[in-house]
């Protein structure tokens, strides 16, 4: 997880979708649009507790009504959808201007600081009461009445458009993402919110769930020149078609195959293309030779997430956190999804054996991809770890992956003490299913595709995930797990976590020069 200079990011506005410009600037009133009346049943399977927080519980940790900076009484719900909307919009497109008004986080003393706490607390108090009431009635009106198959990141943009002060909208975003994680604001805390209760609906999630194993746009575009030539170059993926192999190799040489938002991006392509093409029938997973000089000449499968951006406040939760989960991840284990109209008259779910290829490390992520694969075949000299209290982040679906794969006991020493296995050891044998001589592993990775170029391995496979991760499972720890990652990315114990790797890296830079 190596710390390095980077360039400057953007956020991308989805293709299609019309940029908010209602709350995002601190003048001018909100026009919320009209909706029907009609009141809508509540959420069918516990509302936003379900995802983990029942009131008393996280609310205690910054959600709850004490201390409030504002002493006016929050609006009551009537339940219609309509008209909650339009008072519970007023209402927090104030509390954000309030919080505007105030210096910027960095620049807050004591009193400046409490406010806004205050403000915060009283805004996402108010939001988790309306997402509890209306959260499938919101999602309805956003796909259009379950008739269209929305992103997240999409979502996350049109919510904020048709409920203002609910959730940030691209402009706000955009201006926190130039500035490190540290002196940001937090707003991304409120899409925690959002998607917590979406994921956590029993209408909504699995309605969502099935939008993100669509193909993107990215990957369709790419598509006719990967079917005619078995080449796509990525930029830092690229994917090779060999006889019916299709290997996809990761190559983000400055931090040594380390994911942020782009790679992730570039990673869901590549899994597309392998999936949407008939002449693939096996994708492998494989890292690039390294030019790094730690590494020069090897190749690396992955140090996980890129601490460096996260450091410049470059990873994002929708855009990284929850669209790895639910997008290239997923396709793993689930495979692409298809309406009836989809393209080239594929079925409803396409689903594909995949290979591992570890070389040196598998760090963090790339510990939870392993978890999502079919065959994992590591070089003798690799290891596996999940640092996630060095990192101070929950490591992905890997709570939800590694106890069935591992075991209780030693899920928690990889989570909660970052044990570090060798591919040698016995525990290893959980994590991957055969260890080779580095010079061996091309020719055991063949085999092992060779082996899953099978018809009857996507009908095992299919059947495989119904019992080992079926869909409501996955849909409940994707509801927790938005709002828990939300909130461990603003933690003042990862800022700090960040910070001490930032210095030790930059003295050694020091004692190297």
């Amino acid at each position: 997880m190596e710390l390095a200079d980077s360039d400057a990011t953007s956020v991308t506005v989805p293709q299609g979708v019309k940029p908010s410009t209602s709350w995002l600037s601190a003048g001018g009133d909100a026009e919320v649009p009209a909706s029907r009346e009609a009141g809508h049943p509540a959420r069918t399977d516990g509302g936003i507790a379900d995802g983990g927080f029942a009131d008393g519980g996280f609310a205690d940790g910054g959600f709850a009504d004490g201390g409030i900076a504002d002493g006016r009484e929050l609006p009551t719900l009537s339940g219609a959808f309509g008209t909650d909307r339009q008072r519970v919009s007023r209402c927090l497109v104030e509390l954000v201007r309030a919080v505007d008004a105030l210096p910027p986080k960095a620049k807050r003393s004591q009193d400046p600081r409490r406010r806004a706490d205050g403000l915060h607390q009283r805004a996402r108090l108010l939001r988790r009461r309306f997402l509890d009431r209306h959260a499938e009635r919101l999602y309805e009106e956003l796909t259009d009445g379950l008739t269209r198959s929305l992103r997240v990141e999409e979502i996350a943009v049109l919510a904020a458009e048709r409920c203002p002060g609910l959730v940030p909208g691209p402009e706000r975003l955009a201006a926190e993402a130039r500035l490190p994680q540290w002196e940001k604001e937090g707003w991304e805390i409120d899409q925690g919110l959002l998607f917590q209760a979406l994921f956590g609906s029993a209408v909504a999630g699995p309605h969502l769930l099935r939008a993100m194993l669509r193909p993107t746009r990215r990957s369709l575009a790419a598509l006719p020149g990967f079917r005619a030539t078995g080449r796509a170059d990525l930029g830092t993926v690229s994917v090779t078609r060999r006889e019916g192999i299709a290997q996809v190799e990761v190559c983000n040489d400055a931090y040594l195959n380390a994911e942020d938002d782009a790679l992730v991006e570039a990673l869901e392509t590549a899994t597309d293309l392998v999936l949407l093409d008939d002449g693939s029938r096996v994708g492998v997973l494989r890292g690039g030779v390294m030019t790094h000089p730690a590494h020069r000449g090897r190749r690396v499968f992955s140090a996980g997430i890129n601490l460096t951006h996260l450091f410049q406040g470059r990873i994002s939760l929708v855009g990284f956190m929850l669209r790895r989960e639910v997008g290239y991840l997923a396709k793993f284990v689930h495979g692409l999804h298809h309406g009836e109209d989809g393209p080239g008259g594929l079925p409803a779910r396409v689903v594909k054996p995949w290979v591992g290829a570890v070389d040196s490390f598998a760090i963090g992520g790339g510990t939870q991809i392993l978890l999502a694969l079919d065959r994992v075949v590591t070089a003798e000299d690799a290891w596996f770890s999940l640092p996630a209290m060095d990192e101070g982040l929950v490591p992905g679906a890997a709570n939800l992956r590694l106890v069935p794969a591992t075991g209780s006991r030693l899920s928690r020493q990889m989570i909660f003490w970052g044990r570090r296995l060798r591919a040698g050891d016995p525990a290893a044998s959980w994590l991957c299913d055969q260890v080779v001589p580095a010079g061996e592993l091309d020719a055991a990775v063949e085999r092992a595709a060779a082996h899953l170029d099978n018809p009857a391995v996507a009908a095992n496979k299919r059947m495989l995930a119904i019992g080992e991760e079926p869909e409501d499972v996955f849909r409940r720890y994707m509801a927790a797990y938005a709002i828990e990652q939300a909130v461990r990315m603003y933690s003042p114990d990862l800022i700090a976590n960040l910070e001490r790797t930032w210095v030790n890296r930059s003295r050694r830079h020091a004692a190297g020069a």
